[in-house]
């Protein structure tokens, strides 16, 4: 009888102990799949999208109803934080002034658009030219070191040297807590160059027009005296002092509108031009303005130009055509026959370009000029310069202009020989 009452004792403990490990079953079957969703979840680097395991059991379904409702929230919240990020960028992108984001190690991570545009950056890449020389100027460097050690933000002015001199002021600011991608510094770039090409503009004016219209002016005046005095009862020589007078007005007008025309062009000579100019096209014009001068001194004008086009990019047409005109315009005054225009396509290095060549059959340029002939008012025969019209400015005008467009003006001459000026800028 004992034996028997056991048996179902054991049995129902059997049973007992079956339901329990059927019920633990279930239990860590739900965890389980719960925790890998978790997992799963933990290890995605976007907002969380994979769908959570059915309930199998009630006090499971509510946790996963709970953590449906987290995963649904914070994918929300993600999206939000991604719209914002983008909006972030896209101000930073478009704000005006040049803006930069390096890691604590000075590297650059990024450059918005108008840093590319300023340095000639790619949106991914290592600093390089221009860029590379600034992060490595000693006073950027400075202010960098200070940004990393004090509060607050940090200023530095400095100057670039290169084919242009660039004159920037910078803000650094450390950013704590350090940007997702790394980034530890915020520079903020204000390019002073124009500004202070006009503040030197200004001076210079003031000098160079103050020097060079002291002479005209005083002969003008010189004249007025005499026109009313001892002259002014004479008919022939009022005939005489009124011409001369009037050449001096000539030559005043044409010196300010060099002096002017210099100082636009010195204001932009940063800034590197847009756009495209058809060379053979304002070069066929100028000639063609310039004709009649040729024709009335004698002189004839040769054209050698090719057939095919000839494109200046990135080029400003209508600074190309003041180069070409100056150019004319200098070699017929020193000309005695004959001024050849040429054209055609040249490398520089390893760039491509195109370029046009002003001969003149003139009595040259010694030797020991040349290097000097692009300064402002610099004439090797003042006396001469002067009778024929020249003002000193015309091929310091060329110089500034070919600097803005990367170019280069060749100068050659011998005694007796003539001279020839080789213009080269890049094309296609």
């Amino acid at each position: 009888m004992g034996e028997l009452r056991a048996g179902p004792a054991a049995l129902a403990i059997l049973l007992c102990l079956a339901s329990a490990l059927g019920l633990a079953w279930f239990w860590l079957s739900a965890v389980s799949r719960l925790a890998a969703v978790l997992h799963r979840a933990a290890d995605e680097e976007g907002p969380f999208s994979a769908p959570l395991p059915i309930p199998r059991l009630p006090a499971i379904g509510r946790v996963e109803e709970g953590l449906g409702r987290l995963a649904r929230s914070l994918e929300a919240r993600a999206a939000l934080v991604t719209r914002l990020r983008a909006s972030d960028e896209a101000i930073v992108e478009a704000l005006p002034d040049p803006l930069l984001i390096l890691g604590a190690d000075r590297r650059l991570l990024r450059a918005n658009a108008a840093a590319r545009r300023v340095f000639g950056l790619q949106r991914e890449g290592a600093a390089r030219g221009d860029m590379g020389a600034l992060l490595r100027h000693p006073l950027m460097a400075a202010a960098l070191d200070r940004a990393l050690v004090d509060d607050g933000p940090q200023s530095t002015e400095l100057a670039l040297p290169g084919s242009l001199t660039r004159e920037l002021s910078a803000q650094v600011l450390a950013l704590n807590p350090p940007l997702a991608d790394g980034g530890k510094l915020l520079v903020v770039l204000t390019d002073r160059t124009a500004a202070r090409a006009v503040e030197r503009m200004r001076v210079d004016f003031v000098a160079n027009a103050s020097h060079e219209l002291r002479t005209p002016l005083a002969s003008i005046i010189g004249f007025i005296e005499t026109l009313r005095g001892p002259a002014k009862d004479d008919p022939v020589a009022q005939d005489r002092f009124l011409g001369i007078m009037a050449e001096q007005s000539e030559r005043m007008r044409r010196l300010i509108d060099d002096l002017l025309g210099l100082s636009r062009v010195e204001i932009t000579e940063h800034q590197a031009p847009e756009g495209k100019a058809d060379l053979l096209a304002l070069l066929q014009a100028e000639a063609a303005a310039l004709e009649p001068l040729f024709a009335g001194r004698g002189v004839h004008l040769t054209l050698a130009l090719p057939e095919g086009p000839l494109t200046a990019a990135p080029a400003n047409a209508d600074q190309l055509a003041q180069v070409a005109r100056n150019l004319l315009d200098n070699a017929l005054r020193h000309a005695t026959r004959e001024v050849r225009l040429e054209a055609g396509h040249g490398r520089q290095g390893a760039r491509e370009g195109v370029t046009f060549t002003v001969r003149d059959d003139g009595p040259g340029i010694a030797r020991e000029h040349i290097p000097r002939l692009t300064e402002r008012f610099y004439r090797v025969d003042k006396a001469r310069a002067r009778g024929v019209g020249n003002t000193g400015l015309g091929l310091a005008i060329v110089k500034h202009i070919l600097a803005r467009h990367r170019g280069q003006l060749t100068i050659e001459s011998e005694m007796g020989l003539g001279s020839t000026f080789k213009v080269w800028v890049p094309g296609e």
